[in-house]
């Protein structure tokens, strides 16, 4: 595309003027939005993570296609330009991003200091993050960041201090929280906030929680149709994060966000009861295979056994939130079976019947969500409620219902609706566009994502105590 500057030369020259712009900045690096064409103009920093190029896969009207880069020269912002780049030149649905980038040493103090957009995307390695977040809003700069914000309990209190200070500078700091959208999550939440078919929210026990979630996820995958090559920091724990800081947010965020819907939830709702971490066994060709790194880097050495390596990216929490008993596990394996990928499940336990996401090979991975009544449940009653819930529903459309056997039930889902992992960082960048034009996020939203974090904080602390 005419637009975009071939990746080599981005990487290789610097470019010393305010990334392109002359010098000048913007006309709306305040925080009034009223919705018009262009007003957002994004500003990515250090793209270290492929999540940071699908915030752009698709065009906005509300945000103009000039998007200012600043990061250090290396391969992580060539793989992230490789991606836009892809996206401008595909033949469907082309975009037309124009990327002004800035490769200076000082790139964090360029952008803190000259400001050309008012919105900081961040995505990358999640060690620094936490003060690329905290930085940002003290520069009045509104931040979408990607998940996690934090990964280490020392630097809690950092993330509480951000928040804090985006509230003062009238800024929003909001993270992506992706899976909300994923059609069978939505379902879920929406049938258990209906008494008559749900009933309630049981409370659980550790040994059986009323809730559960477990994601796996794979370090050899696809992105956008081609195979990701992942930075080799992605596999230092103390750059990256161990699974039950990383993945497990987005578990803890659907426990919070699908079992009390809008509810302000604080750190005190949260008491942690147990954790533990265990590594993924990598060898060193699986390695080069994923980071295309010959060998295991020296910050990695410490991790190394019999020539393997240690990956310590899975974990386990059980806690209780508000009283109810929940389990979250994050796992990550080396290559998904044929045919599949990351994979989600989920249960929830109601007093009428259980919720329950699956997505194993007999639902040919992909999720599936089965409603299994209790037994004692009047189950004509129960088949009436799912009637009116799921076959008649107004918003969602489409949707049948099969019976499985005489207590169990399967929700049939439109391939409308089952738009896909990479389609869900447009979503979740829509809904923020509306928060900036409503000048403020649900009152629900900050003290949620502190209590989130508090929660995956707390329970590494724990898990380091427990090894």
């Amino acid at each position: 595309m005419k637009n975009l500057i071939p990746v080599a030369m981005l990487v290789a020259s610097l470019i010393i003027t305010s990334c392109g712009g002359g010098g000048t900045k913007t006309s709306n690096n305040g925080n009034t939005f009223t919705g018009a064409k262009g007003e957002v103009k994004l500003m990515t920093l250090d793209p270290g993570h492929f999540h940071a190029a699908l915030v752009q896969k698709n065009m906005y009207d509300q945000i103009s296609p000039e998007v200012f880069v600043f990061a250090p020269a290396g391969a992580d912002l060539e793989q992230h330009m490789k991606k836009i780049e892809g996206y401008n030149s595909r033949a469907e649905n082309p975009t037309a991003w124009k990327e002004k980038v800035y490769t200076g040493t000082d790139y964090l103090e360029k952008m803190l200091a000259e400001k050309p957009g008012n919105v900081v995307v961040i995505s990358g390695n999640n060690r620094i993050k936490t003060d690329y977040i905290k930085k940002s809003v003290e520069a009045g700069l509104n931040v979408l960041a990607d998940k996690p914000m934090v990964i280490s309990p020392e630097k809690f209190s950092e993330l509480e201090e951000a928040f804090k200070i985006a509230k003062e500078k009238k800024v929003l700091l909001y993270d992506i929280m992706t899976e909300r959208n994923e059609i069978t999550s939505m379902l879920e939440k929406e049938l258990s906030q209906i008494p008559a078919l749900f009933g309630k929210l049981q409370t659980g026990t550790p040994e059986k929680p009323a809730v559960e979630k477990l994601s796996v996820h794979y370090f050899y995958k696809e992105v956008s149709g081609s195979p990701l090559i992942r930075p080799a920091w992605f596999f230092d724990i103390n750059q990256q994060g161990e699974g039950i800081v990383d993945v497990a947010t987005h578990l803890v965020d659907l426990v919070q966000w699908g079992c009390f819907p809008e509810v302000i939830i604080q750190k005190s709702d949260v008491e942690m009861l147990s954790a533990k971490r265990w590594p993924t066994v990598m060898t060193l060709d699986e390695f080069k295979d994923v980071t295309k790194t010959n060998e295991f880097p020296e910050y990695l050495k410490s991790n190394i056994k019999n020539g393997k390596l240690m990956e310590y990216a899975n974990g386990e929490m059980t806690y209780k939130l508000k009283g109810v008993c929940v389990k979250v596990t994050a796992e990550w394996k080396y290559k998904a079976p044929e045919g599949s990928g990351d994979t989600h499940y989920s249960i929830m336990r109601g007093t009428l019947c259980n919720l329950e996401i699956r997505q194993g090979k007999e639902e040919k991975y992909a999720p599936a969500l089965y409603i299994k009544a209790n037994k004692g449940t009047d189950l004509a009653s129960l088949n009436k409620e799912l009637e009116n819930a799921i076959v008649k529903n107004k918003t969602t459309t489409g949707l049948t219902l099969e019976k499985i056997n005489a207590s169990t039930w399967k929700v049939n889902i439109p391939d409308k609706y089952k738009v896909g992992h990479e389609a869900h960082f447009g979503q979740v960048t829509e809904k923020f566009l509306s928060y900036l034009k409503d000048g403020k996020l649900p009152e629900w939203e900050v003290p949620n994502m502190i209590a989130k974090y508090y929660t995956t904080t707390s329970a590494l602390k724990l898990a380091m105590k427990s090894k």
